[in-house]
């Protein structure tokens, strides 16, 4: 049986950022730029945490776990940590929890909803990682 990473601990971090450097080229992203916060509510201890991605030309730049204020994004979104925990197993994607309002979203809607399809595939390869949440 293959190791499960704790969701959202440092080990976690590093595993997602190896997949994500591998499987997404520039390409499969679009070449996009931008970067976002998740900002995760209601975690099981109490707290609330963030996780922050950053692509620059379509090339994975960044990724950040943490507790407090996250990092400056073009988007911001807050939500609760089984939500977020649910997208991130592919249970149900991005898009329909921002419009079922279980996420919301600060930033341009238009280029959201145009990066939806980007989203959706770099949620894809976090479901691959043995995660317990």
């Amino acid at each position: 049986m293959s190791e499960k990473f704790k969701y959202l601990s440092s080990e976690w971090r590093d595993e997602a950022e190896k997949r994500l450097k591998t499987e997404l080229p520039p390409e499969r992203m679009n070449f996009a730029t931008s970067s976002m916060s998740n900002i995760y509510q209601n975690c099981p201890d109490g707290s609330e945490k963030f996780l922050f991605f950053k692509f620059e030309n379509g090339n994975f730049a960044e990724m950040l776990v943490g507790n407090g204020e996250p990092p400056k994004a073009e988007f911001a979104i807050k939500g609760d940590y089984e939500t977020f925990a649910r997208i991130t197993r592919g249970e149900v994607s991005a898009q329909k929890a921002l419009m079922t309002l279980k996420l919301k979203l600060k930033g341009n809607m238009v280029k959201a909803l145009r990066l939806a399809s980007l989203a959706d595939r770099l949620n894809k390869v976090l479901a691959t990682i043995p995660t317990d949440y």
